[in-house]
């Protein structure tokens, strides 16, 4: 028998160089034993050089992802399993339509086990923040059921570029510095904090949103299980919530015939906003005056993002006041939407700019710092929960969709989005008043942008 080393064990370009070797000599998936480093091989086993290529073969790009994804899973046999799904594909490339096929079954459930270990450690890792000599750094703790955390390494890059943080795990640790990724050995739990000075702001945040009325217990154990719950601050509320979710309840039905929940509503995002104004989360706390938060009523139904507090707001504390802002209430006004039953924020909290003189000239924010930032947007969206979000800009709408947009191909039309609303696309009031060619045509346009704008919303009313 034919033993196989990999250096990982999530080392899938290891496992492909040797499948492809061995498949091309024609070697029967039971005589390859793969092990990872310098684990025990089998009795029979011995590692020996890999057989020299024969002729090459394809297969579909379908089982290049299966692979990539099966090879995260813990299960040993993962690397024997796959090589003899290719070995098969190779006579029947169809195979992996055969959802009957017991080896292709297997094979599928570990990739979806795999997937949901991803969404688990996306959706409930939570940082802290501990302080050292070089600053700041945000500490977090997770136990994965599978070899996912390389895999979930450029999710957290991307989504937190602009924080230096340290993501803790049994089998191998990540840092990141700003500017690039490592790894370290694995830890335990007790290398992780316990707690920060903002877990009681965010328990009061949860505690304001929990709605008794959705409780669902069965549902919420199989999506979050408890044994994520000893990592999460607002787990700790999750008893006592239950405990008097039929007392709530009957609250919120006495509430809501004196005219809603506005009060819960209000208590989450003032405490969403509290928190916000000392937010580090990217450099460019240090520039602005103060944090900038969105403001209008919590029951809008358009959401209008721009793209950051321009000097007038910084200095104000309040978003759309400036140059910008007039002509923003003055085409609502021509287009018949009332600006203030309408809720207005921008994708970036802090003021950017550069220093000309005395004058401070605005400087577009970058995507680390959209992203930073991208969380407190995500916020007054779940607090307020409009019908329809208006992206203004490029900048509001790569905070909105996630990615790069442009405004062109995404204007004018609906885009659904993943909480049931609807976003719409449209320019930035700036480029109005920066715009020199058919100045009067573009303003027309704008107009009827949010003329058509304001008709959609009266209609999803």
């Amino acid at each position: 028998m034919l033993g196989v080393s990999l250096s990982a064990e999530d080392d899938l370009d290891g496992w492909r160089d040797a499948a492809r070797a061995l498949a091309g000599a024609g070697v029967p998936a039971g005589e390859v034993a793969w092990q990872v480093g310098d684990a025990a091989q089998g009795l029979f086993a011995a590692e020996a050089p890999l057989p020299p290529p024969g002729p090459g073969f394809s297969v579909p790009r379908a089982f290049l992802t299966l692979a990539e994804t099966v090879i995260c899973h813990a299960d040993p046999e993962r690397f024997a399993l796959l090589y003899a799904l290719l070995l098969r594909l190779r006579d029947r490339p169809g195979l992996l339509a055969d959802a009957a096929d017991p080896l292709v079954q297997r094979l599928e459930r570990m990739a979806k086990a795999v997937r949901r270990d991803i969404h688990k450690m996306r959706a409930f890792l939570r940082f802290r923040e501990v302080e050292t000599p070089e600053g700041p750094r945000f500490v977090a703790w997770f136990e994965p059921e599978h070899h996912i955390v390389r895999t979930n390494a450029g999710f957290f890059v991307r989504r937190f570029a602009a924080m230096r943080w340290s993501i803790l795990t049994p089998e191998l640790s990540l840092h990141w510095d700003g500017h690039a990724l490592s790894e370290g050995p694995g830890a335990a739990r007790a290398d992780a904090p316990q707690g920060d000075p903002l877990e009681a702001v965010w328990k009061t945040y949860y505690a304001s949103i929990f709605n008794p009325a959705r409780l669902k217990v069965g549902a919420m154990l199989k999506e979050m299980p408890r044994k994520y719950w000893k990592n999460m601050p607002e787990t700790a509320l999750v008893g006592e919530l239950v405990a008097g979710a039929q007392a709530r309840e009957a609250k919120m039905v006495e509430a809501g015939a004196r005219g809603g929940m506005g009060g819960n509503v209000r208590a989450a995002w003032e405490s969403v906003r509290a928190e916000a104004m000392a937010c580090t989360r990217c450099p460019l706390y240090r520039c602005g005056t103060q944090t900038v938060f969105g403001e209008g009523p919590l029951d809008a139904r358009i959401l209008f993002v721009g793209e950051q507090p321009g000097d007038q707001e910084d200095l104000a504390g309040r978003p759309f006041i400036g140059p910008a802002g007039q002509l923003l209430d003055r085409a609502l006004e021509e287009a018949g939407v009332d600006r203030k039953a309408a809720y207005v924020t921008n994708a970036v909290k802090h003021f950017k700019f550069e220093r000309r003189g005395k004058r401070r000239i605005h400087s577009k924010p970058d995507a680390g710092e959209i992203e930073a930032c991208r969380w407190w947007l995500e916020q007054e969206r779940l607090l307020i929960r409009p019908p329809l979000t208006v992206a203004l800009g490029a900048t509001a709408a790569r905070s909105i969709f996630g990615k790069a947009v442009t405004i062109g191909a995404m204007r004018g039309r609906v885009h659904p989005l993943p909480d049931g609303g609807e976003a719409w696309v449209t320019v930035h009031p700036s480029f109005l008043l920066r715009v020199q060619d058919n100045k009067e045509a573009e303003y027309a346009r704008f107009v009827d942008d949010l003329r058509r704008i304001g008709e959609r919303a009266e209609a999803l009313a």
